[in-house]
């Protein structure tokens, strides 16, 4: 069966307003490097947004998905991506742009790089998340300020103390902990796929590819918010940021330094315990 989506649609008042409210919590309370990106997944029959940027057709190349997302949080660009704009085999299979493979279940693409055997590669790649071959034709991105679009994610790159600050955000509402799950490899499925299937936000550790082919840098993670939960994370970092999570996070400097010997005889002197020292020369 096809997936359940709601039609085709630009961004209505409402949740424009959703949108463009996140977007202002986000740049007040935590403040990340690049642009915050909403994401949606594109149905059969539906139609790409207008004036997005397509990788083949525009570029003149094909590229990663998680290349086209560092293109939107980098460049500011609304970009459009389906099979034939995608250079990456495993994300094609993953994403059911082109049909699974027993050669990919069977472990063989992981064997020899991240497993020491197929057996334990086959291991991995069951516990990535995948859509059904055929279920979407495509995704869009494009940083929160130009978003056109109904998000079915958010996806922001931060580096760990902002992640830190929106996973308290997330758990303002309802207590708790968030649980996300890493194997250093297909990161585009843990934002994505399994945001949407959880409908939970996730902590996203960026794999080997992403910091190739997007060029993440080595202190950068991810953190997504699937649209169900875009109001708690607004309400959330309100109401931390009134408990007292702050980011930057706010040094302590309300204490009296200690001083090198050297230095505190000084006030020694001051206070007549000591004898000042007498002119040189």
């Amino acid at each position: 069966m096809g997936p359940h989506v709601s039609p085709p649609q630009l961004i209505g008042t409402n949740n424009r307003m959703d949108v463009q409210a996140l977007n202002e919590a986000l740049s007040q309370h935590v403040r990340p490097a690049t642009f915050p990106i909403a994401i949606r997944m594109i149905a059969p029959g539906e139609p790409f947004p207008e004036r997005v940027k397509r990788p083949q057709a525009d570029l003149g190349e094909q590229i990663a998905i998680c290349q086209g997302f560092a293109m939107s949080r980098k460049y500011g660009w609304a970009l459009a991506m389906d099979k034939d704009d995608l250079s990456c085999p495993l994300a094609k299979a993953v994403w059911g742009f082109e049909p699974m493979l027993n050669y990919f279940l069977n472990g063989l693409t992981c064997a020899g790089m991240y497993t020491e055997t197929p057996a334990a590669g086959v291991v991995t790649e069951l516990g990535v998340d995948k859509w059904e071959h055929g279920q979407w034709q495509g995704v869009v991105s494009a940083p929160l300020h130009r978003t056109t679009f109904e998000p079915h994610v958010i996806l922001i790159y931060a580096n760990s103390a902002q992640v830190m600050r929106l996973v308290t955000a997330r758990l303002w509402k309802t207590g708790g902990r968030l649980s996300s799950s890493f194997a250093g490899r297909i990161d585009c499925a843990d934002a994505v796929i399994t945001t949407m299937k959880t409908d939970e936000c996730q902590v996203i550790l960026p794999c080997y590819g992403d910091r190739i082919f997007a060029q993440t840098e080595d202190g950068e993670m991810g953190f997504t918010i699937p649209a169900s939960k875009v109001e708690w994370i607004i309400e959330g970092l309100a109401g931390t940021h009134q408990g007292g999570v702050r980011y930057p996070i706010p040094s302590f400097l309300r204490y009296t330094g200690i001083y090198p010997d050297s230095y505190a005889k000084m006030e020694a002197i001051w206070a007549g315990q000591a004898p000042d020292e007498p002119p040189q020369g």
